[in-house]
């Protein structure tokens, strides 16, 4: 997959950002032992037995359309998130925002809108996702 460009325009308080998981993939080698540490306990026992990348069909709720897709970030994605606790006052900042993109299907969010969710300056927080280091792939959508 090509590498996408880096864009010139800051991004501002209201400039969507998202889970880039293909940049992550490519940028991070231990993307799959953060996530595995993001599954409740029951499927982390289930994964910790199971070949790394685990491929599952999934029915796209809006088009009916099959898709191939990584039965780990599945599986967090459509049950762990929901579970009690998956983010708490607690949670470092960003990892309470990367596991909001998570439970929200990773739906683009501003840092303002991160900020009603986890209660954190709008401020603070895109001063973090918006710096010069990427975080868990957390990156900014340029439209």
């Amino acid at each position: 997959m090509p590498e996408t460009k880096f864009s010139l325009i800051k991004p501002t308080l209201d400039t969507p950002f998202h889970i880039d998981f293909e940049w992550w993939k490519t940028h991070d080698n231990n993307w799959r032992v953060f996530l595995l540490n993001c599954l409740c306990p029951e499927h982390q026992k289930l994964f910790e037995m199971q070949s790394a990348d685990v491929m599952i069909d999934w029915v796209d709720p809006e088009t009916a359309e099959v898709k191939l897709v990584d039965g780990l970030q599945s599986t967090l994605m459509s049950h762990c998130v929901k579970e009690p606790g998956f983010v708490t006052a607690n949670t470092a900042m960003v990892d309470a925002i990367f596991r909001v993109f998570l439970s929200n299907g990773n739906e683009p969010l501003s840092a303002q809108q991160l900020s009603e969710k986890i209660g954190k300056s709008a401020n603070t927080i895109l001063q973090t996702i918006a710096g010069g280091q990427v975080y868990r792939g957390i990156r900014a959508i340029h439209q």
